[in-house]
């Protein structure tokens, strides 16, 4: 009973105090004090409110920029997708492109050909092709009607090709022009160079004569394209006189060359 009471007081206490402020705010006594009260917390409101905002704009910017970046990270890899698509086709288009064209130089119903790919270059021509797709030592490689070399050594999945510009490499050749033929050997130096040798001095060579494969070593077919010739070195005091030989391609510049089989 001691505990009821004072909780009754403090319950009244509480009821007459919200009557008279009742009564006031009827009264409208309280609008000073309230409009004091919103004068106060009002700009803790307002910078409450600001403050969710840039909170909510700098989520939305974090969001937004995340998926930005995996939409971008998406883009790229299709972009790159779509460019190594491309790429593939173009090589392709230019394989079918090139086979094409070795088909109007060299007859398929004459010569039966093996397209490869280089895949290296030092002093020899590495190609993917070896044993396992027919080739052997001693084949002749061709681009269109230009002689490239011959199969130096044969794997069972590449094969290295002794380019006409080897120092070992040694051919019969003849040049043809208006005023006639010249006969010798075409034989490879170091670098790029070729030279033509052993030309008797009563035949006809100039500078721009093509200069073909005789066919005289056997493994080689006759009037294939060797190069064409840079400069004529006429040495009066000699038995022959000689010849600079240029290459008409530059090997490396080559995505497919061809193996005569057998």
């Amino acid at each position: 009973m001691g505990e009821v009471i004072p909780n009754l007081k403090l319950f009244l206490f509480l009821l007459f105090l919200s009557l008279i402020i009742l009564l006031a705010d009827t009264l409208t006594l309280l609008n000073l004090p309230k409009k004091l009260i919103f004068y106060i917390t009002n700009p803790v409101s307002f910078g409450i409110y600001t403050t969710r905002q840039k909170l909510g704009k700098q989520f939305y910017f974090i969001f937004a920029a995340r998926f930005a970046a995996q939409e971008n990270k998406a883009l790229k890899e299709q972009v790159g997708k779509l460019i190594a698509e491309n790429a593939e086709i173009r090589k392709k288009l230019s394989e079918n492109e090139t086979l094409l064209s070795q088909e109007k130089h060299l007859d398929p119903q004459t010569f039966n050909l093996l397209s490869a790919r280089p895949i290296g270059l030092s002093r020899y021509l590495k190609i993917d092709k070896g044993f396992s797709s027919g080739i052997k030592t001693g084949q002749v490689v061709v681009f269109e009607d230009n002689y490239v070399g011959k199969v130096k050594t044969a794997g069972g999945e590449s094969a290295t090709v002794e380019l006409l510009t080897d120092p070992d490499s040694k051919v019969s050749v003849f040049t043809l022009n208006k005023e006639g033929k010249a006969k010798g050997i075409l034989m490879g130096q170091f670098g790029t160079e070729l030279l033509l040798d052993k030309i008797l001095h009563e035949e006809k060579v100039a500078s721009g004569d093509l200069v073909y494969s005789e066919g005289m070593e056997g493994f080689l077919p006759r009037g294939l394209i060797l190069g064409s010739v840079n400069e004529v070195l006429d040495r009066e005091n000699e038995i022959f006189k000689q010849a600079k030989v240029k290459p008409i391609f530059d090997i490396g510049d080559l995505d497919l060359v061809f193996v005569i089989l057998e």
